[in-house]
């Protein structure tokens, strides 16, 4: 389930039904004449979720522009096009790649998500996983359909009054760090993909209910508790990532005024966090919520 939290911006889901209520973390780095929000999002978001309360909205307001991790929906088509030439190389045949207990499994989720069996035996890894991953969330009864989650809510609050959108990193950028994954630490995350409903759905519950009351400290356990988050994924998905992101934050702050950023609430807890790397740097940053 923890795949979802290093792949959901490219899906940019939702899912029912929903807490009436959240109050989600909010950070706060900022010098004489620049502000930057940290706001760790929730890229699969239960429908109805009331998560803007008015300490974010009132930082979102304030902000001149939005800055995610990166800018997916003004080209799809271009997106799915990247996906299946990164992704394309001869292998093995995906039902191979996974251990003997988990085939039955895969070979379900692969009928269940319409695909041809050829078509993602000549995929990467890590590819079939993204390909496959709608297949597993509709096992648990995730409707991509019901409501927008947090990005797709705040891209659309900021265009409405004509501020822009950015991105920390390209399309490209983003899934060239699955690229780099060992085969090894792609074929965990393609086991990952093979959860049982149930445990999937315990563990989007639990992962929810952290986010929702803005708990760090249970975001971060259930990484640590994750066996298939292996040091590999760690350190591509997340440490080096977080690094490039606290150092194009801090040469944002040569430029005066104010924005909001949100990322995945997994890159704002634990020992490799964008805040640590920040401080890494001599920069303070607050949590103000």
């Amino acid at each position: 389930m923890r795949r979802l939290r290093l792949l959901a911006p490219l899906l940019l889901l939702a899912a029912a039904p929903a807490p009436p209520q959240a109050h989600p973390a909010l950070w706060k780095l900022a010098d004489a004449d620049t502000t930057i929000w940290l706001f760790g999002s929730i890229h699969i978001l239960p429908a109805a979720t009331n998560w803007m309360d008015p300490q974010i909205r009132q930082s979102v307001e304030a902000s001149q522009s939005l800055v995610l991790e990166t800018v997916l929906d003004q080209e799809p088509s271009k997106v799915a096009g990247l996906l299946m030439s990164m992704g394309r190389a001869p292998g093995p045949p995906l039902v191979e790649r996974v251990p003997p207990a988990k085939r039955k499994q895969l070979a379900a989720l692969i009928k269940a998500s319409g695909f041809p069996p050829a078509l993602l035996d000549g995929m990467k890894s890590w590819a079939a996983a993204i390909m496959l991953t709608g297949a597993s969330l509709q096992q648990i009864g995730i409707d991509t359909a019901q409501s927008p989650g947090v990005e797709p809510q705040l891209t659309a609050l900021f265009r409405a009054v004509g501020k822009p959108v950015e991105g920390l990193e390209t399309p490209e950028q983003q899934l060239g760090f699955f690229d780099r994954l060992p085969e090894d630490a792609q074929r965990a995350f393609l086991v990952a993909t093979l959860d049982s409903p149930a445990k999937t759905k315990a563990e989007f519950a639990e992962m929810i209910a952290a986010w929702s009351k803005g708990d760090p400290g249970a975001i971060e356990k259930s990484f640590a508790d994750d066996p298939e988050f292996t040091p590999a994924l760690r350190d591509l998905l997340i440490r080096q990532r977080d690094r490039n992101w606290a150092e194009a934050l801090s040469k944002r702050l040569d430029h005066p005024g104010t924005l909001f950023v949100a990322v995945g609430a997994g890159h704002l807890v634990g020992p490799d966090s964008v805040q640590k790397m920040l401080a890494a740097k001599g920069l303070k940053v607050v949590r103000v919520q």
